[in-house]
């Protein structure tokens, strides 16, 4: 199965994903949900695949939407975008009985921070950054940000982390919880590939744990997924968020009014 980009092989029991535009820190394009998505339906479906594996090519893991599509003019509707291309793989990755890895080896960032949250386990480099960047762009969490961090963290540091937009480093990650692991970065891989093997070896009740899981959190998560859009569609629409872009295109300081 060839993708424009994503890399995608399965082996050992294992469906491998990585997100694969490198030079653009692997931020999101609609090509790009598109083929996850597909990616994932097809892991899904095939009997031999027992565990999901997420990772990103060079430097960074996932650094949320490219924003380049996302100017002021081009906006268009954020909501729909995150019913579409977004909570279809969030939802994906925690209704399959697979059990999800990421190998978070660069910064996760926005959307690409909680795609990584949304998986069930986290491995993380030494270089990893785990940073709820939305705030400082004008927009309000998604991806079940909203309602997967504060389950790991607690509710008063998930504002903390929402709120400000501050990077949590791989150590700190691991003393909140956010990861299992860390490890150097040329570590990485490997090790991840050989945790994600041993999970797909695993017996038929690792299904059956996330199902247990899942039948608590599942029904909610969806019903926040959906909320986070209507939000986002709020937000999507202010002044500060057109600021927020330019802004980060620009590479300065935005400029909030509250507008």
């Amino acid at each position: 199965m060839s993708y424009e980009t994503i890399l995608y092989e399965k082996q050992n029991g294992v469906a491998t994903i990585t997100l694969n535009r490198p030079q653009a820190l692997n931020a999101f394009t609609a090509t790009m949900n598109a083929e996850v998505q597909d990616a994932l339906k097809d892991a899904d479906r095939d009997r031999n695949v027992r565990c999901f594996l997420l990772t990103g090519a060079g430097r960074a893991f996932c650094a949320g939407q490219d924003l380049r599509g996302r100017t002021p003019e081009n906006k268009g509707s954020l909501g729909a975008s995150l019913r579409e291309k977004y909570n279809p793989i969030i939802i994906k990755l925690r209704r399959s009985e697979k059990i999800s890895l990421a190998a978070v080896n660069g910064v996760a960032a926005g959307a690409g921070c909680n795609l990584a949250l949304a998986c069930d386990l986290r491995v993380a480099s030494q270089e990893a950054k785990f940073i709820q960047a939305f705030v400082r762009v004008g927009l309000a969490p998604d991806c079940g940000g909203s309602y997967i961090l504060p389950r790991l963290v607690g509710a008063s540091k998930a504002m903390e982390l929402l709120l400000l937009g501050e990077p949590v480093d791989a150590e700190e990650a691991l003393r909140l919880g956010l990861v299992a692991k860390v490890m150097p970065a040329t570590e990485l891989l490997t090790a991840a590939r050989e945790l994600a093997e041993t999970l797909a070896r695993g017996p038929r009740s690792m299904g059956l744990i996330k199902r247990a899981v899942n039948r608590s959190l599942l029904s909610e998560l969806e019903t926040q997924l959906e909320y986070e859009a209507q939000l986002q569609e709020i937000a999507g629409r202010s002044a500060d968020f057109d600021e927020g872009v330019r802004a980060f295109l620009e590479k300065r300081s935005p400029v909030f009014t509250g507008k």
